[in-house]
Formats: structure tokens, sequence, C-alpha cells
């Protein structure tokens, strides 16, 4: 009978017992930074607690952001709705059936204002989860801060504005992927002289995952896109060592705790390595920093309050693999957008974790282990064969689009869905342990009059506004597309007039097509 073989997610086979392992002198917050940015890590500051929420119109947000402020959420994540994802107003017909039901609905500035009515933007940290239109939305941002009186060079929080994963896992791109790149790099350029404390970029690993990948490609395939936005920002003449202490990362956090664990220490590593080799000396712009969100797509419909369980382990792990920030996922998430309780819950976990647990009190605290210092060196062997072949396709546009990531994720998605099938992987709940259950949990809802509610706004808006101001401000922004100047100062303008999100996108839409 053939022994049974071990295995990782990514198919890294998993010894018996591991007896040795060079481990590594280096200290944290020294290059290649494999143990932790900072030498103190969350002896210093725990790591910053968001949670994401967004849903319905900006006003219902704007009560779920208060509330979770007042529970002790030190940083706000901003969901938005999929037509604000894709550049399309509430009123537009694509945009029939979606409108608040993911995220919130933002159509222009006066959303924007209502968001964030209340809240001090120069006082918190703001992480907003937005691609294709990210210009646009921080643009919005950036408006809303200026007529609270706020300095913008002293806002912070990050922009996701991570528009390659989108081709290769999640679909909301709206132009091809040149045009797109310019967006992005405008992005860059505006912030590093206008919002010098934003995080111009958040390169996601977390689609990637959810998608389907294993750990092995979504660190490869990650850092990767993370590669090829460190070389067109070169190649438009920003300074590495400044705009790279700009760029942070977005990455998911599944079940195979020593794996996740390792994939972190891993991640840092090679990034410090790609930095430095790309010609980065400040020791910030080698570093990199990482927020976290538990495994959505690890959660489960059936027996949802396992999901409670799945959290609190993925948390755990994310923790010792030092994050930078954190987002844990309701329970009920497989059903619905997380009702306020199972916020909270999810909220509490990582408060738990950070102040009851204790293994905040060293940096590390894995480190030494045989198995975990072995399976970092795996995790990154593994993930270097891949970023070796992307690299010889010409980077990750080119292996974009020849559908080469796509093809690999499509693969591991559909390897993983067969294991669950045949039960050589367990899932408690779904193929073991299972129950005949009648599920009575409270599910949150979003009807569809939200659609309307905007459209009324809309309607409101064109009519109050200075219809001339914003044909002046698009035409601008027409010609400037068309041209090679940034764009940022000229979207700026655009929603300072009460020009609509759709009305921006489409004249980008003109100038640059759809993909």
């Amino acid at each position: 009978m053939a022994e049974k073989k071990f295995t990782t997610t990514s198919g890294i086979e998993i010894r018996e017992v591991y007896t040795e392992h060079q481990t590594a002198k280096e200290l944290p917050g020294e290059f290649p930074f494999t143990r932790g940015i900072q030498k103190d890590m969350y002896r210093g500051k725990t790591w910053t607690m968001r949670q994401y929420a967004g849903f319905s119109t900006a006003e219902e947000s704007n009560k779920r952001y208060h509330y979770l402020l007042s529970q002790g959420t030190m940083g706000l994540s901003v969901a938005f709705d999929l037509p604000t994802q894709i550049g399309y107003d509430s009123d537009h017909d694509m945009a029939d059936g979606e409108v608040g039901k993911v995220g919130v609905a933002i159509d222009s500035l006066r959303d924007m204002e209502i968001l964030f009515e209340g809240i001090e933007l120069q006082k918190i940290t703001t992480s907003m989860t937005i691609n294709a239109t990210a210009s646009i939305l921080l643009a919005m941002y950036i408006a809303v801060a200026k007529k609270q009186g706020a300095d913008i060079s002293q806002i912070s929080g990050t922009i996701q504005n991570d528009i390659l994963k989108e081709y290769a896992a999640r679909g909301t791109y709206i132009y091809p992927p040149k045009p797109s790149m310019r967006l992005v790099t405008d992005v860059f350029e505006y912030c590093s002289k206008e919002v010098p404390k934003w995080n111009t970029i958040s390169i996601s690993g977390y689609h990637i995952r959810e998608a389907g990948s294993t750990a092995v490609q979504e660190l490869a395939f990650t850092l990767a896109n993370g590669k090829a936005y460190l070389t067109a920002a070169i190649e438009k003449g920003l300074d590495i060592n400044v705009f790279a202490k700009r760029l942070s990362f977005f990455f998911n956090c599944h079940n195979n705790f020593f794996e996740e664990i390792a994939k972190f220490r891993a991640a840092r590593r090679m990034w410090a390595k790609i930095t430095k080799d790309l010609g980065a000396t400040d020791s910030s712009a080698q570093k990199l920093r990482f927020h976290t969100q538990t495994g959505g797509s690890t959660l489960t419909a059936q027996q949802p309050l396992n999901n409670i369980v799945r959290v609190s382990n993925q948390a755990l792990a994310a923790v010792l693999g030092g994050t930078q920030s954190l987002h844990t996922n309701g329970y009920d998430e497989a059903l619905s957008l997380p009702t306020e309780a199972a916020a909270k819950i999810a909220l509490r976990t990582q408060q738990i974790i950070a102040f009851e647990s204790g293994v905040t009190e060293t940096v590390d605290p894995l480190a030494g282990s045989y198995f975990v210092e072995s399976l970092t060196d795996e995790l990154e062997a593994a993930a270097w064969k891949y970023i070796d072949t992307i690299d010889a396709m010409g980077g990750s546009v080119n292996a974009i689009e020849s559908g080469y990531m796509q093809q690999e994720i499509g693969n591991s998605a559909y390897q993983y869905q067969l294991d669950l099938e045949e039960v050589n992987r367990i899932l408690v709940g779904v193929n073991t342990f299972t129950e005949q259950e009648s599920s009575n949990t409270e599910v949150f809802r979003i009807d569809d009059s939200i659609r309307k509610v905007q459209t009324e706004k809309l309607i409101k808006l064109k009519a109050e506004r200075n219809a001339e101001a914003v044909s002046s401000a698009l035409s601008d922004l027409a010609k400037a597309a068309a041209g090679t100047e940034n764009l940022m100062p000229y979207i700026l303008n655009a929603v300072e007039v009460y020009a609509t999100l759709g009305e921006i996108a489409d004249t980008l839409r003109n100038e640059f097509g759809e993909y």
C-alpha cells in the first residue's frame, strides 16, 4: 500500500518531520525583511484593523462607517458597487439590477460628500477597492478633503488601482491594457507631488486567489504584476526610491495555516530582491507592506457559523505572517453582505488576537521553526519559477494578453473543485460532517429601489450644476487624453464641477476604446 502523501494547497509536499534548516541570521527590519519590515513589529503598533464596508446608498454606508468607527475600527475600507467599478452611472442600462448590491453606489462628488459626512479625512486612513475608475474615485476623495479644509498633502490611505489583476482574474476593466497602465502611472506621478502620504496602488493577490489560484500562483502573479508597475513608473521617469515607498500589496489568507504564513514571509524577501534589482537603494523602497483579507471563497453557506473559526484561523496566520492591515470577513458573507452583528464579531476576532492571545509580544514568533523556514524557501523557489516564465514572455502585460495567467489560475481552480468532489480535500460541513439543515441565518438584502433613488439624485444634480462648466471640463479631459499629459488634474477639475463618474469614464472610453 502506497504511503499517503501530504501536500499544501500549492502541491508542495509536507515531510513527516523537519529536523534541520539553516535559519537566516537576519533580524526583523533588515534586508530582505523575511522576518518583518519593522524591528519591533506589533510591540510598537498593532496592525490597522479595517472593516470592508459599503452598500446601498452613500447615506446608508455612512451610517455603517460611523458604527464601525464607534466599535474600534482604526481605518475604513470602502466597497463600491459594480456600476461604479466599471464606469457606469446608476441610471445607465448596464447598471440595472446591480446598483448598491456589492458596494456603495457613487455617481458624483455629491455622493462622495455624503459618504464621508461627519468623518474627518485628515484624521483617518481610507482604503478604496476600485481599479478601472480608481483615478476618478481618488479625485472625488481629494475633492471632499479639500472641501473639509484638510491639507491634502497630509491625507493618507490606499487606492487599489491594480488593473493588471482585473485582466487576469476579476474582469472589472474598461480600457485596453496600455491606456489603463497610463492612468495607473498618472496617479503615481500626481500623488508623489500633491498627495505624498497616499499609497497609490495596492497590488492585489486577493482576487487572483479568489479566482482559484494556489498560494504559490497568488504570490508569483502578484509580485510579477508589481514588477510591471515598477517598470512602467521607471519608464515614466519616476524615482524608484520615492514612488516604491507608496506601493502596498493586498493578499488573501486561506485555511492552510503554515503555508499562508510562509507565503507572507517569502513575499517580503522576494519583493526586496525585485526592488533592489531594479535600482532601489533606500530600504523603505525595498519593503513590502501589505493588507490582508481573510478568504471570501473559503466561506461556506452550509453551517455558516463554522466560518467564524475559519476567519479566526486565517486572521491569526496573517498576524503571524506580519501583516500591516487586516480585514476579517463576516461569517454570513457566503449568503449576503455582512449583517451588523457579523461585522462586529469579525472585528472582535481581530481585537482578541491583538490583545488577548500574546502573539503580538515578540516579532516573527515562528522564525527558526524547521517547518516554517523550509516552507518559506519552497514557496519562494516555486514562485520564482513562475516569475522567470513571465519575464521570458516580456512581463505581466504580455503574459495576461496571451492568456497565460488566466489559464494557470483556471487549471488550479478546476483541480481544487475535483479534489473537493472526490473528497481528496476536506471542507467541513460541505463534503464531510454534513447535516440536513434549514438555514435560519439572518441575511442582509439590498432591494432594487436603490437605483430609483440614485437616478432621482442624478436628475437633481444635473439640474443644479453648471452645465457649461461640466462640458468645458470634459472637453479639456478629452484633449488631454488624446495627448500625453497627466490626466489627474483634468479628472479632478471635472469632478469638482460635478461631472458624473459615468460622464468622465465615457470621455475616456471615447479616446481609449474598450477592451
